[in-house]
């Protein structure tokens, strides 16, 4: 359940803070106060698209923040998958939209906004203003009988796509074989070559490293040698007023010292060690001096050896590593090649067997389908009825691919007739906005009552509806809202009186900037905006006595 919604700098917003109920809660308020932009703000904060306009004037930054309650161990159990902190079933998301960039949270942690997208699946569920006209495609039919049958196709459904996949691979790799036999021996001879000059090449691993530090030492020997000289100068020349001479006088010296004072004595014994050092220093400086010798012909043979190995990773890859993975790759190639026929016939044979599972999957897939299609067509019926759709037929219809997908063989539709003796049709043929609008209730309605999912969000599903139509929508609703949590942006007044609990949008300007607000509605308060949405511009006592009816029939209506 969404229990608490903050929203800051978004749009027309300035700040808002409102805390939600079970059952169903109601938003109304005049048209252009902002009613979208409080479900536009959900939306956001669930990883939906959001441009830097939104931002309000003057603002640095907009925030929009979800607390969410969990009851459902699954959807507690699925949150945990992702690897969040989640303690006593709360959820808190939190979205900053700043200049070029967005910090997403969930309970604290960092996430994407592609991951802010897949936790909402377990959340909310959220019916847009034009959600509604996604019935048109037939793909939106097929993955609403997948939903509602989800328990029993959600295993078979990831056989099929892992079979899919290498499906689909074993065809691309017969469409990169296929050659004539000219093309077969040419690729035959070149791989030959390329396997033959690595093979020469006799490449160890980490080869040019070594001889890269190798050749950087001898083709530096001068520099090094000169270098050394110097620093003998400094340390160990005995024809130099060197360091060595001059640590060796002073402990001399100190040493004659220590014959008149005892108290020296530490002091004789620290500088000996550094004399001794010293020494030691020099004679290992003088040895590696004597070791250093610049060979010209191991200097050419180091280059040409790296000059070699260079040369491989520019035709093969970046490391010996990398040249080794092309070798191995090119030597199954090149069998591949030499037993052509026996190789394609094998890729035939895969395919084969991957078609022949495929299609035993899909067909196993399409037999549930069609089960559970049979009872969801039945139960959508049932709740169209409920909803002023008095003489309707509906059905789902099935037909075979011609080929496979990654979603089996099958092409579903949902196909209608609104009225006594009309033949059934698919639904972009026969049903207007309204309709449309009313179907979509129905199908949500079923679907509610088959998901975990909590919280649904309405936003105008009344559009293109009036009169005895609104009352069946409006009762629809309040019978989801009796086992979820149904928010719903309303302009009639028939579905506003049903609330569990009624918002009002409002929006305020001070001649400088307009701000948008919502607060929750007394008893008394909601009955004078129901007044307001039937009454219009002038609300008279007969249209508060009115408003008052309207509350009464509805609180009666949901005690039955």
């Amino acid at each position: 359940m969404l229990l608490n919604l903050h929203v800051k700098n978004l749009a027309i917003i300035n700040e808002v803070e409102v805390y939600f109920n079970d059952g169903l809660n109601i938003i109304t308020g005049e048209t252009g106060a902002g009613k979208s932009i409080i479900i536009g703000s959900i939306n956001i904060a669930l990883g939906g698209k959001v441009s830097k306009d939104m931002i309000r004037k003057g603002a640095d930054y907009a925030l929009v923040e979800l607390i969410f309650q969990l009851e459902d161990e699954a959807s507690i159990s699925a949150m945990k998958e992702y690897d969040l902190p989640i303690e006593d079933g709360q959820i808190i998301i939190s979205r900053k939209i700043m200049n070029g960039k967005n910090i997403c949270r969930v309970n604290g942690e960092n996430v994407t906004t592609s991951m802010l997208k897949d936790i909402s699946g377990f959340l909310i569920d959220i019916h847009g203003q034009h959600e509604h006209q996604s019935l048109l495609y037939k793909k939106k039919h097929l993955e609403i009988i997948d939903r509602y049958s989800k328990d029993e196709i959600y295993v078979i459904k990831e056989q099929i796509a892992a079979t899919y996949r290498k499906y689909i691979d074993i065809v691309n790799q017969l469409k990169d074989t296929v050659i004539d036999e000219e093309q077969r021996m040419r690729e035959i001879s070149f791989l030959e070559y390329e396997i033959n000059e690595i093979e020469a090449a006799r490449l160890k691993k980490d080869e040019d490293q070594d001889l890269a530090v190798h050749y950087r030492k001898l083709s530096n020997a001068n520099m090094i040698t000169e270098g050394l000289a110097s620093v003998y100068h400094i340390t160990g020349d005995e024809n130099n007023e060197s360091i060595g001479e001059g640590i060796g006088r002073a402990t001399r010296i100190l040493g004659k010292s220590l014959e008149f004072d005892d108290n020296l004595k530490n002091l004789h014994s620290q500088l000996s060690d550094i004399e001794d050092l010293m020494n030691s220093f020099n004679r290992e400086l003088i040895q590696y001096m004597e070791d250093i010798n610049l060979d010209e012909e191991e200097f050419k043979e180091v280059e040409a050896r790296l000059d070699l190995i260079n040369n491989l990773k520019s035709k093969y890859g970046n490391s010996i590593e990398k040249i080794q993975e092309y070798y191995e790759s090119n030597i199954e190639k090149l069998k591949k090649y030499k037993d052509y026929d026996n190789y394609l016939s094998q890729l035939k044979n895969e395919l084969s067997k991957e078609e022949n599972e495929l299609e035993r999957l899909s067909a196993q897939l399409s037999e549930i389908r069609k089960k559970k299609g049979s009872e969801l067509a039945k139960l959508i019926k049932e709740a169209l009825i409920d909803l002023n759709f008095i003489e309707v037929q509906f059905e789902i219809s099935f037909k075979k691919l011609d080929h496979y997908t990654g979603d089996g063989y099958d092409d579903g539709e949902f196909i209608i007739s609104t009225n006594p003796g009309e033949d059934l049709k698919p639904l972009s043929k026969v049903s207007s906005g309204g309709e449309l609008s009313r179907i979509m209730l129905a199908i949500k309605s079923v679907l509610a009552d088959n998901d975990a999912i909590d919280t649904l969000i309405f936003d105008e599903i009344d559009v293109g509806v009036s009169g005895r139509t609104a009352q069946k929508v409006s009762e629809k609703l309040s019978l989801i809202g009796r086992n979820h949590q149904v928010l719903c942006i309303t302009h009639l007044p028939q579905i506003a009186a049903m609330a569990d609990m009624h918002y009002i949008i409002e929006k305020s300007s001070d001649g400088s900037s307009t701000n948008t607000t919502i607060k929750p509605l007394t008893s008394d308060d909601s009955v004078y905006e129901l007044a307001r949405m039937l009454g219009g511009a002038k609300i008279t006592d007969t249209v508060i006595n009115s408003a008052k009816e309207m509350k009464e029939l509805a609180t009666h209506t949901k005690k039955y």
